[in-house]
């Protein structure tokens, strides 16, 4: 279906849907549960192994429900292609394998990136013979650097880094990646299109924790890679032959949340703001992370990447008391979801220390600037005065007596 329009609502909305299987055609995409496809005659079958037509033969090498999504993916990307995988560390681990296939086994990543990102690359890649070094992306010259000093094969880092929401200048990481002869993949799970298409400011790879806003319900484990024809050939050969499918059940699911992905994330940006601004005011807060904060040190970048009055949804923030006010601070919140994830359309708060970034040492977590005391906050939508009256009673409930504070 050809959609005459480059519009984020009406892509979400339309894009993927609606193929004609016969006579007739669905209004949205069924959910196709058989593992193997069939044809009027063995030849068909052929052409369609050989990818000379269009088709399904074996949910491994595609499915028509995951296709459907990955279509939808690909339209709100701005990509040639996309694949649905089963997480998005799944997604993660195939890009990198195949951005590392035929060129240097080094890697250049961004230092303060997800938690389980790092003990990726520290724990399986390195292992594997690959070179991991770490530097800010936010500091352009010094990052050159180290990308001149290591001569990598990828280049890897996040649209908004995961807890403390810092925006590098993709643009410039890219320009950096491409004159050392790197590959860039970027995990723009914090940003998704609607804020950000990486692909627009030269990444090769992009990477999505479909669980996090695209499906946006709390319902799917889901990942995707989305990329150009240049990157294509690899990865959907390492794809099929690995296996790390989306399943249709849960490609249906995350299907029909993005459909709404435009609408969730602009409220929850706009959500976010206003929580940014009341958490400064907050007696026990001391520093709030979020990009419309002028204060924050890429402010200005983010004006320039993402579109006008939208800062991303994700605010940390500091509290006074470490590790002890911050555990009480969670269990004391009565809406907001103290659980691990980002995206779901309720609010939801945790602790990086414990969750995130609990595989690093608190030596490597304070290098990083993640406190003891540091509290991440995936706002959702329901009414932002609603959500900044959870955290106040819950920041009033855990303030510090008298006694403990002479203790």
């Amino acid at each position: 279906m050809k959609i005459p329009s480059k519009d984020l609502s009406t892509l979400a909305v339309h894009a993927g849907d609606r193929k004609k299987p016969g006579q007739f055609t669905p209004t949205v995409t069924p959910i196709h549960t058989a593992s193997s496809f069939f044809y009027d005659s063995v030849e068909e079958l052929g052409q369609v192994f050989e990818q000379e037509a269009e088709g399904s033969v074996y949910t491994r090498f595609g499915n028509p429900t995951a296709g459907a999504f990955e279509a939808q993916m690909a339209a709100l990307e701005g990509a040639e292609y996309a694949v649905a995988t089963s997480s998005g560390m799944a997604a993660l681990n195939l890009a990198l394998t195949a951005a590392l296939t035929d060129r240097r086994r080094s890697i250049v990543a961004a230092d303060c990136i997800y938690g389980q990102t790092i003990s990726m690359l520290m724990k399986v890649f390195e292992p594997q013979g690959v070179d991991v070094r770490f530097a800010d992306v936010c500091d352009l010259e010094r990052f050159e650097s180290v990308v001149e000093e290591e001569k990598p094969g990828v280049v890897l880092l996040e649209t908004m880094t995961n807890p403390l929401v810092r925006v590098p200048q993709l643009d410039r990481v890219s320009e950096i990646a491409r004159k050392h002869g790197a590959w860039t993949l970027v995990d723009a799970t914090f940003t998704t299109p609607v804020l950000m298409r990486p692909l627009e400011w030269g990444a090769d790879l992009v990477i999505h924790s479909v669980t996090k806003y695209i499906a946006g319900h709390g319902d799917v484990l889901g990942g995707a890679i989305l990329g150009k024809q240049d990157t294509r050939e690899i990865v959907e050969y390492l794809y099929r032959t690995l296996g790390p499918n989306l399943g249709p059940f849960t490609s249906f699911l995350a299907m029909r949340g993005a459909k709404t992905l435009p609408l969730r994330m602009e409220k929850q940006c706009r959500n976010a703001q206003v929580v940014a601004q009341a958490l400064g005011s907050m007696e026990g807060v001391t520093c709030v992370y979020h990009p419309s904060l002028e204060d924050h040190p890429d402010h200005a970048t983010v004006k320039r990447f993402f579109p006008e009055g939208l800062f991303g949804a994700v605010v940390s923030f500091d509290l006074e008391g470490g590790r002890p006010r911050a555990q009480a601070f969670l269990d004391a919140l009565e809406m907001a979801v103290p659980a691990t994830s980002v995206g779901d359309v309720h609010s939801m708060a945790l602790y990086p220390p414990m969750s995130t970034h609990r595989d690093l040492s608190p030596k490597h977590r304070e290098r990083l600037g993640i406190g003891e005391g540091l509290i991440r906050l995936s706002v959702g939508i329901e009414a932002a005065e609603d959500i900044v009256a959870d955290l106040s009673q819950a920041l009033r409930a855990t303030r510090p007596t008298p006694a403990s504070i002479s203790d």
